[in-house]
Formats: structure tokens, C-alpha cells, sequence
């Protein structure tokens, strides 16, 4: 966004780093002018008081896939039975935290584990539009984490581009998924 707006990140701001939980803090005190934050923060009701969002994620760099699990080729061949039942024992949960019936008993789940009242995350917690999106079956969005690695490699955080297929094995979260379908 700074770059669409004809600023110069190393010139005409200056960057610090906050913890997530003390962001509202460094903003309501005039520590910094501007935060960028993410879920569960982002939700805080004193901090969507006192403040307007200027731009998301996603109007910043398009659609994200930000976090996916890796692991080296010779581990997953030695150990596949159990990744797969590994994979299998995720897309349960998964299928369970965003199944609307069981709304209520997640966020309980949720806000018990992270010692907050269940209110903070009711409004928004595993509904569509409302967090993150997911893939039902945890299958990650290789286009998505391309363009990432290529918006990366664009603005110096990386040296050069790979091709994420090269790298991407599916075939454990499908087999896992294969084994849930009726």
C-alpha cells in the first residue's frame, strides 16, 4: 500500500515492531499512527471503537494463503501412515470448529483455552466472512501462496521465486479426506 501510494518505506516512514496484544495500547498512546494487525486483535471491540480501518490484507495484496505446514520428502515417506492419520485427525477438527451446530461449543472451546469470555469471539469465530477463509478439506490455495512468494520476491524478502508446485505434495490431505467421504 505504500508503494500504491507513492511512498517510500525507507524514507518516508518509519516501521517498529509491536507485539499484537499491546498494538491498541502503542496506538491509543500516540506511540505510532498506524497498526497493522490480524485476528483474534483485530476484533477487539475497543480497538474497532477508537479506530477505522484504512485498507485490508487482501486490497493490499490480493487473496493471501499465509500459513501452511511443511515437511522434507524423506519424512513424509518414512512416516506416511501416520501423516495421513495425522491429516485425517485435522480435517476432523477442522470439519467440527466450523460446522454451524457446533458454533457455540467452539468458541466455548476457543475462549476457555484462551481465557476470554465467549462473547469476544462469537460474533466472528469459524464463520464465513467472519475469520480467515479455509478450505473445507485444508487444501491450501497453491495460486495464492504463488502469488505470495512472487509479491515477496517483488519487495526484497526473498532472493528469488520458486515454482510451489515443484514442492507441493497433496496426495496425504486428499487421501486423509478420501477417508472421511462416505
Amino acid at each position: 500500500m505504500l508503494q500504491q501510494h507513492k511512498l517510500d518505506a525507507k524514507k518516508d516512514v518509519t516501521i517498529v515492531e509491536v507485539a499484537f496484544p499491546n498494538m491498541r495500547a502503542a496506538l491509543s498512546e500516540h506511540r505510532v499512527e498506524l497498526i497493522g494487525t490480524g485476528l483474534p486483535f483485530a476484533q477487539d471491540p475497543a480497538l474497532r471503537a477508537a479506530t477505522r480501518t484504512l485498507f485490508t490484507q487482501r486490497e493490499a495484496i490480493g487473496r493471501t494463503e499465509m500459513i501452511v505446514w511443511v515437511a522434507r520428502a524423506g519424512f513424509l515417506a518414512a512416516n506416511r501412515p501416520a501423516m495421513v492419520d495425522f491429516m485425517e485427525d485435522v480435517l476432523r477438527a477442522l470439519h467440527f470448529f466450523t460446522a454451524p451446530a457446533n458454533h457455540h461449543e467452539a468458541v466455548d472451546i476457543v475462549a476457555s483455552f484462551n481465557k476470554q469470555p465467549a462473547e469476544f469471539y462469537d460474533a466472528w469465530l469459524f464463520k464465513p466472512g467472519g475469520d480467515y477463509y479455509r478450505d473445507a478439506n485444508a487444501v491450501p490455495d497453491l495460486d495464492s501462496l504463488q502469488s505470495n512468494i512472487r509479491t515477496q520476491v517483488e519487495f526484497g524478502f526473498l532472493k528469488s521465486d520458486l515454482d510451489i508446485r515443484e514442492y507441493a505434495d497433496l496426495s496425504l490431505i486428499k487421501e486423509a479426506a478420501a477417508r472421511l467421504t462416505p
